[in-house]
């Protein structure tokens, strides 16, 4: 049930400091899921409750991703058209960061949708085994973002971009018999 939202005129900032702390999807079969986000994007399995719900993180926080069937265990991807998550965004440190996900994602044979340099970052875009929406990405330095002429900072822009280009930024280093 959609939950009504009135103006009251009146709008705060949310606090700077505030992020996204984790992501949590419904999906229709725990161990794909718990293999694609451990095996494919490199998350740690935190913790397990079989048959139910997962946590996996990174860097040792407690968790960025919950993968859960409480409501959907053997279920479809919402048809093209509905309303949803559009994706989850997982943002690298650096390009070279980024160039290493992407080499896994495809040595893990997953097919990339698209791929898109925004200005403020470069991106490619895949999908999960239940159909939710991936980005993964690299934020450019700041004082490379694209600006319109009004001074607003141009977040639209979308030009595409070859991923496999991402791949320069590891010459010379193994790719520990991931190779695309």
């Amino acid at each position: 049930m959609a939950t009504e939202v009135r103006a009251t005129g009146e709008h705060t900032s949310i606090h700077p400091a505030a992020r996204v702390g984790h992501v949590h999807l419904k999906v229709s079969d725990l161990d794909r899921s718990i293999a694609f986000y451990r095996d494919v994007l490199g998350f740690d399995v935190v913790q397990v409750v079989p048959g139910r719900m997962a946590f996996l993180s990174a860097g040792g926080y407690h968790h960025h991703v919950a993968l859960n069937t409480r409501f959907s265990q053997g279920g479809t991807p919402p048809p093209p058209g509905h309303t949803g998550l559009f994706h989850v965004a997982f943002n690298f440190p650096s390009r070279r960061e980024l160039a290493r996900a992407y080499r896994r994602v495809v040595a893990h044979g997953v097919e990339i949708q698209r791929a898109s340099d925004h200005g403020v970052s470069e991106a490619v875009y895949f999908a999960d085994p239940d159909g939710n929406g991936i980005e993964i990405f690299w934020d450019c330095p700041r004082e490379t973002w694209p600006y319109l002429a009004d001074g607003t900072l141009n977040v639209a822009m979308s030009e595409p971009f070859d991923p496999a280009t991402l791949l320069a930024e590891l010459d010379g280093e193994d790719d520990g018999g991931e190779a695309p």
